[in-house]
């Protein structure tokens, strides 16, 4: 054997190999064997529509986000305005979350409220301003048309890198989640079959406070409505052994004295007498300032809000340094988890609602892999035998080539984590036919090469080199539109889109490559002026 054929023999033996190596794991019985323990963990991943799950159409409340925004944005105009001796009263949002509203106490003030607003709030535009009979300005912002066009393509840019926090955490394989148009949100959950707890898990919006008790606010008054200036009226939730919560009326101080904004971790533990919590860890910086804000409260009762309820209401004994906190509420260990992934992945930036649910079952995904291989098999049955009728001893050497083929196409799926849906298994009996395509032109150049009477080395030679040209531009083209589809696509049709990527990759190395180290291979060991018949 030539120093060329050894190379090549090399190369296709190492391609081999690690074909082999990627395959085998996703055939169980040989992953369950002894064997198993030397193969890698990958495995091809079913879809949705092939292994069952959960499907979710969510709809993400922008508007409610940009309502948020413009309140916060009020407090930060308040604040500004007292750094500049402004006074500003009474910032608020309108009820349509459209518009904020504040009052501007002295009109000697109006320039100069004017240029701070120009310098440090220009995403605000000014609606309209009017006086009142105490000679105070009341005016009327809101976003400009622009920044409020950004913010609710950012809000459902991080809702869906929330989510996807979320569901990774969860420890769901190969999830499928992508922006859609009108600020949803496609989730698809391949072999995931408790709906209730993984809407739950996805649509928390996880806001968390830290608000001080007001402790000296009578509760019968609250409840009728009757508050102290600065304080709201929220519920404590308390679990009752039997599953069950009960509510409770508590008055905190309206403004939160800290946010979860800078928790670095959250863990569902365990305390001494085996009850759940939720360990919070901070961030440096959080850390200092749970410090201060601990230190500056002693003795009074600091609430833990999440989504609008306290879930605990401690007493600060001391200032509390370390930058560690816990949430406790008497939680089950699955909702300490749940509530632990949700802090960890961090809150959404604004309430989703569930537009679509359906669970696809496992029994509809198993007859579509049975049809699917079914359609394979007599698919490369009628093909093998068609080239061995038609080509003889060549048909021989493309159908090996084919069946390499679909070995690569196992271990790419499998290699690359890439999730196999009922398309892709189209897309695979689709390159059933297109990977002995270009052997069909090879060979009838070999046969036009012949006719003109070269010999069998020589015909072989040129029909090679002169047809892998074109079967290289006819695959480029074909990958490249297959890549417009995988990215633009949804997921069956990216599924598609990554087998047929694989298949042609595959069948240009089988059909170029291998088939040709084949002829060679047999030519090498017949005398030179031995003819072929093809």
């Amino acid at each position: 054997m030539s120093g060329n054929l050894r190379w090549r023999l090399a190369v296709i033996g190492l391609v081999a190999f690690l074909g082999l190596i990627y395959t085998l794991p996703s055939l169980g019985t040989v992953k369950q064997s002894f064997l198993g323990k030397f193969l890698p963990d990958d495995v091809i991943s079913l879809g949705l529509d092939l292994k069952g799950g959960i499907h979710l159409t969510l709809g993400v409340d922008v508007d409610k986000a940009l309502a948020n925004s413009l309140s916060q944005m009020g407090r930060d105009i308040r604040d500004q305005a007292k750094e500049d001796g402004i006074a500003v009263l009474r910032p608020q949002s309108t009820a349509d979350g459209k518009h904020l509203e504040l009052i501007l106490a002295s009109a000697d003030k109006r320039q100069a409220f004017d240029d701070m607003l120009a310098k440090h709030f220009s995403v605000l535009t000014v609606n309209n301003v009017e006086s009142d009979k105490d000679g105070r300005y009341l005016y009327k912002l809101s976003f400009t048309p622009r920044y409020a066009a950004e913010q609710a393509k950012l809000t459902v840019d991080q809702a869906v890198k929330t989510i996807r926090n979320r569901i990774d955490e969860f420890g769901v394989a190969e999830p499928d989640i992508r922006k859609q148009s009108d600020n949803r949100i496609q989730i698809q959950l391949p072999g995931l079959h408790d709906p209730e707890r993984a809407i739950k898990l996805i649509g928390k919006t996880a806001h968390l406070e830290f608000k001080v008790v007001d402790d000296n606010a009578d509760l019968d008054k609250a409840q009728k409505g009757l508050l102290p200036p600065g304080d709201e009226l929220s519920v404590l939730r308390h679990r009752n052994p039997d599953g069950s919560y009960l509510e409770r009326p508590i008055v905190l101080r309206a403004d939160a004295v800290m946010t979860g904004e800078n928790i670095s971790d959250a863990r569902a533990n365990f305390d001494n007498t085996n009850r759940a919590y939720v360990g919070l860890s901070f961030t440096p910086s959080g850390a200092r300032q749970f410090e201060r804000v601990t230190g500056e409260n002693v003795k009074k009762r600091l609430a833990i809000v999440l989504d609008g309820k306290v879930y605990s209401a401690p007493t600060i004994q001391e200032k509390i340094s370390g930058g560690r906190a816990s949430i406790t509420g008497n939680f089950s260990t699955e909702e300490a988890r749940d509530l632990a992934i949700v802090l960890r992945a961090g809150a959404l930036p604004a309430p989703v609602n569930i537009l679509e649910q359906r669970s696809v079952g496992p029994s509809l995904g198993q007859e579509s892999i049975q049809k699917g291989v079914y359609s394979a098999l007599i698919g490369g049955i009628i093909v093998i035998a068609f080239m061995v009728v038609y080509y003889g001893v060549a048909g021989a050497v493309a159908d090996m080539a084919l069946l390499f083929n679909l070995v690569l196409i196992v271990a790419g799926l499998a290699g690359f984590g890439a999730t196999l849906t009922l398309p892709g298994i189209a897309g695979i009996i689709l390159t059933i036919g297109m990977a002995v395509d270009a052997n069909v032109i090879i060979f009838e150049r070999i046969r036009e090469e012949l006719r003109l009477g070269l010999s069998a080395r020589s015909a072989v030679d040129v029909g090679y080199s002169r047809a892998t040209l074109t079967i290289l531009d006819a695959n480029v083209t074909t990958v490249i539109a297959a890549m417009v589809l995988y990215q633009f696509g949804t997921g069956p049709i990216r599924g598609f889109a990554v087998t047929l990527i694989l298949g042609i990759v595959a069948s240009m190395f089988t059909a170029i490559f291998f088939t040709r180290f084949l002829f060679d291979l047999w030519l090498s060991r017949r005398p030179a002026d031995a003819g072929i018949r093809i």
